[in-house]
């Protein structure tokens, strides 16, 4: 309504005021998937001036409430089945709807996203174009740059050839407010301030995967002529999954937190940190950084059939090459999912490992 009527805030109003207001067990829930719209529209608008009790984005699902879609069945399926599902769907409630625990991890994400029939292989374009109508084409060119690595504002407008002015802002925050993608703003560890300029990622694992594994493929499938045999047979998949598990504990954050026994009123930032090497010293790439007044913490978050000890060495190579600030101390963590060699746990280069099955409410796998 509020797409195809420019008058429609007003005629919200008067009805509301004339007429809705005087039925005291009245709850009226104005909702949609293009939040900068009813910013704009209602909660922005002086006409609307106290008229709001409550305002909320819902946000995916908790993990541990993800898990429950295997109905009973998540305490006898190998973890990295339900990490591998999530790393497509996220905690979105109608895509885990749609899992039949009975079926493989492969077989889940075959019928869902490569199947002409499937909600996974359609939902992008119906969501998208409903959502932001005349808008979509660029919008879209903003998604796909993402989808091949973060950006700051100035490498996204190198990347798509515009300007950075008004028309790429606008696009990036009515992505951000729809959830397609995450502002991170970082604090410079160097120098406790915050980070002259935001990275963009796409934070949208299944926004993600269907423009890297599904709209490429879309003839073939409506065809009927794409097939595999497992995940692990499409194109670049084992890499493609690490990232995909890396986005979703990093857009679950509140949820890792705990188990590093960090209060989480005292996180200053929380987002992947990006040093690019300068002056012939190496640069860092750190999945996850969080950071206190007192304390960082490195977090690396793999997704791995076996982890073994060189996962020591990716660690102490990121310490040494992280700008370390007088009065900070540094911490590591890993996050992981898959099988870890017993010899990292008793190394004593982790201050603290966690394992996915944890953050899902499972025992220790």
């Amino acid at each position: 309504m509020g797409r195809h009527c420019p008058d429609f805030p007003g005629f919200l109003k008067n009805g509301w005021d004339d007429e809705l207001k005087h039925h005291d067990r009245l709850v009226l829930v104005v909702c949609g998937s293009v939040s900068a719209w009813i910013q704009e529209n209602l909660l922005e608008n002086a006409a609307f001036g106290g008229r709001f009790s409550l305002d909320i984005i819902v946000r995916e699902l908790p993990l541990e409430l993800c898990r429950k879609f295997w109905r009973g069945r998540e305490t006898r399926i190998d973890e990295r089945e339900i990490s591998d599902v999530l790393s497509v769907t996220g905690g979105v409630p109608r895509y885990l709807e749609e899992i039949d625990p009975a079926l493989s991890a492969d077989e889940n994400v075959r019928r869902m996203c490569f199947s002409e029939g499937g909600p996974l292989f359609k939902d992008f374009n119906s969501i998208f174009t409903e959502v932001f109508g005349a808008t979509t084409l660029v919008k879209a060119d903003v998604l796909r740059s993402l989808a091949n690595g973060p950006a700051t504002p100035a490498e996204l407008a190198i990347r798509l050839g515009v300007g950075r002015g008004g028309s790429l802002s606008r696009n990036l925050d009515e992505l951000a407010a729809a959830g397609f993608i995450a502002r991170d703003d970082n604090v410079n560890p160097e120098t406790g301030r915050k980070a002259r300029e935001a990275r963009y990622r796409l934070s949208d694992n299944y926004t993600r995967f269907y423009l890297k594994y599904i709209e490429t493929r879309e003839a073939e499938i409506r065809a009927g002529r794409f097939d595999f045999g497992t995940l692990s047979d499409l194109p670049g998949w084992e890499s493609e999954k690490g990232v995909q598990f890396e986005n979703m504990v990093v857009n679950h954050v509140a949820e890792l937190v705990p188990h590093l026994r960090v209060p989480m009123g005292t996180i200053r930032s929380a987002a992947p940190f990006l040093l690019k090497g300068r002056n012939g010293t190496p640069g860092v790439q750190i999945d996850l950084l969080l950071q206190t007044d007192r304390t960082v913490w490195i977090v690396e978050v793999k997704r791995r059939t076996r982890i073994g000890r060189e996962i020591e060495t990716e660690m102490l190579n990121k310490v040494a090459a992280f700008p370390k600030r007088r009065g900070i101390s540094i911490r590591t963590a890993l996050v992981y999912s898959g099988v870890l060699d017993e010899a990292v746990s008793r190394s004593g280069a982790f201050d603290a490992i966690v394992p996915f099955s944890r953050i899902l409410g499972l025992a220790d796998q």
